[in-house]
């Protein structure tokens, strides 16, 4: 069974697994600090009304046995504890056994969080961290080397984030097609970072270079993950280029840094001999080995379907997924500016303040800023929100209505109240146009963004206007 080990991946091993604890810190920190305002009790779209209308089968998760905020906010934290020791080495200084039973426990934690999350949770992030929190539980700790097969099924998961990735652009926007997507995808990606007000102005021929070379790396390169080294092990570092890229480029939430870490896995370094393990773990390697295979046909179907679709997970536990991003790219970038004011009349002449979001679009002159690898939930729906308000209206009528009521959890998860924590008498929402502006406008105004009035999104309304939820202290 001396084939079964790859001690020359232990440093892969190291960082993967490392990484996978840090996001995993990320996400329980933000599920803790956001849930609240979000699927809390009285959240915008309430876990206890969610788990009221679909069962465990089709959600499987702890909380579908008990909710109450409290028992939540202690599965949030306790995830963030434990990633936190596993970040800090605590799984390689664990018998095998225990060290396994501390990764189900994260996944297990997480899982219970996404599958009630419902819009909140719909990210295709949310399955890559819990397929790569498995992958990272089935490749060991100090104790045994890197099992080959599952240093595989990691090379197999990259591959699929990649060249579906790829495909979807090939199969869906004609600008990916003639090469022309990048000269709106810094523009118009859902939250901008501090540095794609630059790469927006690259020269036309570089964005044309930027959208080959993403062809290249994730249409040809994933192939070269499956070569002998070391073909293997260059084809992951151009991939991990390409993600730092990415993070440059934009906020993503922790995409980017979740794929860099799967990329870790096929770059070979000096052996670190350690026996392959006990029997009952190659037992479960080989099982595990077996499941993913099984459950790799339909991700794998979907690769080769004309109509194929991204970021579906074929499983309620979220173990083998497909993925993809930007199958089409907006050309025009809308955003929905919430305002509020204290004036019992509106008309006119009424004055309007507007709230703050941390990472999307807002004040003109505010440069964007880097929020990723955490993930600023709300600010994310607000640019879906901006496209369809059709499907932002579960939650998008429930937020507002929270405005109103100056709901203390909502407006933790704004940058800036404009009334200090007292309710406004109305609040409404504009639709505008944002377009980056040029150097000179920058250099003149200060100005980041410009912007334009498109049409009312929301009319004014007041508390009074809505009905009263049972149970809802607002």
């Amino acid at each position: 069974m001396e084939w079964v080990a790859a001690p020359e991946y232990w440093l892969g091993r190291l960082a993967f697994q490392r990484l996978v604890a840090a996001v995993y810190l990320l996400g329980f920190l933000a599920a803790a600090r956001q849930f609240r305002a979000l699927i809390g009790e009285h959240g915008m779209l309430p876990v206890p009304r969610f788990t009221a209308r679909t069962g465990w089968r089709r959600a499987p998760s702890l909380f579908q046995f008990h909710y109450t905020d409290r028992a939540f906010a202690l599965a949030a934290w306790t995830g963030a504890a434990l990633a936190a020791a596993v970040l800090a080495g605590a799984a390689d200084h664990l018998p095998l056994a225990a060290a396994t039973v501390l990764w189900a426990v994260l996944w297990l934690l997480y899982l219970s969080i996404v599958n009630v999350g419902q819009a909140w949770y719909s990210f295709g992030w949310e399955s890559l961290l819990l397929e790569a929190g498995v992958l990272a539980a089935f490749l060991g700790n100090e104790e045994v080397a890197p099992p080959l097969p599952v240093l595989l099924l990691a090379r197999w998961l990259l591959f699929r984030v990649e060249f579906g990735a790829g495909l979807i652009k090939l199969r869906g926007d004609s600008c990916w097609r003639d090469l022309t997507c990048l000269r709106y995808h810094h523009e118009t990606q859902p939250m901008p970072g501090p540095l794609s007000w630059f790469f927006h102005h690259l020269p036309a021929p570089l964005h044309r270079v930027e959208a080959a070379a993403n062809h290249l790396v994730q249409l040809v390169v994933p192939v070269g993950l499956f070569l002998p080294q070391p073909v293997a092990g260059v084809c992951a570092g151009l991939i991990i280029v390409t993600q730092l890229w990415l993070v440059l480029s934009g906020n993503f939430a922790w995409l980017n840094w979740l794929t860099i870490a799967i990329a870790c896995t096929a770059v070979p370094a000096s052996p670190h001999p350690r026996p392959v393990g006990p029997h009952w773990w190659l037992g479960l390697v080989a099982a595990y080995t077996l499941l993913v295979l099984v459950l790799s046909h339909r991700p794998a179907r979907n690769l080769l379907s004309h109509r194929q679709v991204m970021n579906r997970s074929f499983d309620r536990l979220h173990l083998v997924n497909a993925y993809g991003a930007f199958g089409s790219v907006n050309r025009i970038r809308f955003e929905v500016v919430v305002e509020g004011t204290t004036e019992l009349l509106p008309g006119p002449g009424t004055r309007w303040r507007e709230y703050g979001f941390h990472g999307k679009p807002g004040d003109p002159k505010r440069m964007p800023r880097q929020f990723a690898p955490y993930h600023l939930r709300l600010d994310w729906l607000m640019w879906f929100a901006g496209i369809s308000p059709a499907y932002a209206r579960p939650w998008f009528t429930p937020f507002v209505r929270r405005l109103l009521a100056a709901d203390r959890d909502t407006l933790r998860l704004l940058r800036h109240d404009p009334f200090a924590g007292e309710p406004p008498a109305y609040v409404r929402a504009r639709l505008y146009r944002y377009r980056f502006t040029d150097l000179r406008t920058l250099r003149g105004t200060g100005a980041w963004w410009e912007r334009t009035l498109v049409r009312e999104y929301l009319p004014p309304v007041a508390l009074a206007d809505f009905p009263q939820v049972r149970g809802d202290p607002h």
